[in-house]
């Protein structure tokens, strides 16, 4: 199976290449269409970081530009970096209980967020494992209970299953659960399956994060029958749960029981890698300086839980047509058009596909992080992401970035009366691509997009959807305004941009206030969340926090992660004056943060 599948990668290659190498230097449908359906043909299956699929869309990318002309950079035209694609339990997972051994992965098993531990304790039960202090909410499963130094067994869920608007919501998410148990200085978690999570009492099937860091304490999930037999209580879980629902009290009590559980995950670490390669400028002193052009290729795979997939129990092929290959056959094709007159250009041009951007833009922040140039030398950035929905009524561009340059406004405005396109501007430098790794870096940037779509993240993201007629008319668009950027004498002048939104109330799961940063992703220490980004005029950048701190607690209490981040956000109000203890340049600071 494993020769036939590199044999179908080869000939699917083969096939493609004869075609790509034939290209002329002029931008056309049938060049777009090329692309598009190799990179996102179902012999790729998805692109996803660190899978053969990956690796060839790798290849095809990279061979590209050098066909064009281009000089590769880095590691003959690579940049590479490892990410994690999957926690998967070891061969180490033991509970006893009463001198029995319980069955890993049909009885318990870790969550894919415990630390890897082995402890021996008492067995506390904490009702669902929620503590809120609301205006018009106060509920406390911890109440009496000491759970220090203790495994505290906890419902999944909340109190409020059939009410969509609860205020539990909020505070219901397993990881919200393990901040809680571990500011009460628990030291291990155990999740049962409530009636409401699970009918048939089977485990949490297995689901990846994109987001990997570690929970600080180890986290199991048993079922209903052994937790009846650990908690040796005159009910079960299935009738605390009711009770707990009717009543809209808390239950919690200690017990006499003690377990002892070991748990054992290993991190898989998979390799995968930038694609960079330059056209130098023509002009001694110009050609110092850089224009990036970048989509990210890589995609999720075939889908499934933690993916991102919005149809998550569908395994089907992600082909990622418009989400990215449509933006990857833009920078594709102006590497070619840009080559084929490098004689008349100024300045330098860089050429990028982003790795494992739907990981959180993993590849462009490690390339901010790990520059093969100095970021101060890049005049401009530009990102294609999901270029390939055109709508033929409206003919909407969307281009975000536009306020983070001096001239920006102008310099479109100045190309989009000569196109028949309609335009909508957002000033922000920040968003949800890899143009955001480089405002955050202070370079100008400019982002296009083309909409979301019902088959953004499921299966159905195919070529045959794409408008290529569209895309073509936005590359057409986007050279000439790129060119009059890499040509002009005067640089764009980066500026802070994005307006600070209103805090609004929360929503399903939403945050009544945020600071106003954006998290660096690339961090996997689990000591703090590193900032990689700060939006002007936010919380945040009026306290004086900057790119590259790390916080490491909120009012006294530690942040280790994102995820330890966003669950102490819920518990703040506006209007709230907090401290925030940071990390910056290894030295310890305490900001005051206004919400």
């Amino acid at each position: 199976m494993i020769k036939l599948t590199k044999t179908i990668f080869l000939i699917v290659s083969v096939m493609f290449f004869e075609i790509l190498f034939s290209q002329s230097s002029e931008i056309t449908v049938d060049e777009l269409k090329t692309h598009v359906y190799f990179l996102a043909s179902d012999s790729l299956k998805g692109r996803k970081p660190g899978t053969e699929g990956g690796r060839i869309a790798a290849e095809y990318i990279r061979d590209s530009f050098i066909n064009s002309g281009l000089s590769p950079m880095g590691d003959d035209g690579f940049q590479y970096f490892s990410v994690t694609t999957s926690v998967e339990p070891g061969d180490d997972n033991k509970l006893v209980f009463n001198g029995l051994d319980a069955v890993s992965g049909k009885d318990f098993k870790p969550m894919n967020f415990s630390s890897n531990a082995t402890l021996e304790a008492e067995v506390v039960f904490a009702g669902y494992g929620i503590e809120i202090n609301h205006d018009s909410l106060k509920w406390n499963d911890y109440e009496n209970l000491d759970v220090d130094g203790k495994w505290v067994m906890i419902l999944r869920a909340d109190p409020e299953p059939e009410n969509d608007s609860s205020l539990f919501i909020a505070y219901g998410g397993d990881r919200d659960k393990v901040l809680t148990a571990r500011d009460k200085k628990a030291a291990g978690i155990i999740f049962v399956n409530g009636v409401v999570s699970s009918k048939d009492d089977k485990l949490m099937g297995n689901t990846f994060s994109r987001v990997t860091a570690s929970a600080g304490l180890p986290a199991i999930n048993i079922t209903r029958a052994l937790a009846d037999s650990i908690l040796s209580y005159e009910k079960s879980i299935e009738q605390i749960e009711k009770e707990i629902i009717e009543n809209g009290t808390t239950l919690g009590f200690s017990t006499s029981s003690t377990i002892s559980v070991s748990t054992d995950l290993e991190r898989v670490e998979m390799e995968t890698q930038n694609i960079i390669a330059v056209i130098e400028g023509s002009d001694p002193v110009l050609k110092n300086e850089y224009i990036v052009i970048g989509a990210h290729y890589d995609h999720l795979g075939m889908g499934g839980h933690g993916s991102g997939s919005r149809v998550p129990d569908t395994i089907a092929v992600h082909n990622g047509a418009d989400d990215n290959a449509s933006g990857v056959s833009a920078v594709i094709e102006l590497a070619e058009k840009f080559n084929s007159e490098k004689e008349n250009l100024k300045r330098s041009v860089i050429l990028m596909a982003f790795g494992a951007e739907e990981m959180g833009l993993l590849g462009s922040q490690f390339f901010t992080n790990e520059p093969t140039i100095n970021l101060k030398d890049i005049v401009l950035m530009v990102n294609f992401d999901m270029i390939g929905r055109l709508d033929k009524d409206k003919r909407t561009l969307m281009i975000a970035g536009t306020g983070t340059a001096d001239q920006m406004e102008e310099l479109l405005k100045k190309h989009e009366d000569n196109s028949n396109m309609s335009f909508t501007h957002s000033p922000e430098g920040y968003g949800a691509s890899d143009h955001a790794s480089f405002y955050g870096a202070g370079v100008p940037v400019m982002f296009f997009f083309t909409g979301a779509h019902e088959d953004y993240h499921t299966p159905f993201d195919d070529p045959d959807k794409i408008n290529y007629e569209g895309e073509k008319e936005i590359i057409d668009f986007t050279y000439p305004l790129i060119l009059d950027v890499v040509n002009n004498d005067d640089r764009l002048v980066y500026k802070e941009a994005g307006p600070v939104r209103k805090q609004s109330g929360r929503g399903r799961g939403g945050l009544k206030v945020k600071f106003g940063i954006m998290p660096d992703f690339t961090s996997t220490a689990n000591d703090g969340l590193g900032v990689g980004g700060v939006t002007p005029g936010g919380p945040g950048s009026i306290a004086g926090m900057k790119k590259g701190d790390k916080i490491i607690a909120i009012e006294g209490m530690p942040v280790t992660n994102i995820y330890d981040y966003m669950a102490r956000l819920k518990k703040l109000k506006p209007g709230q004056r907090v401290s925030v203890d940071i990390i910056r340049d290894g030295e310890k600071q305490i900001l005051m943060v206004l919400l």
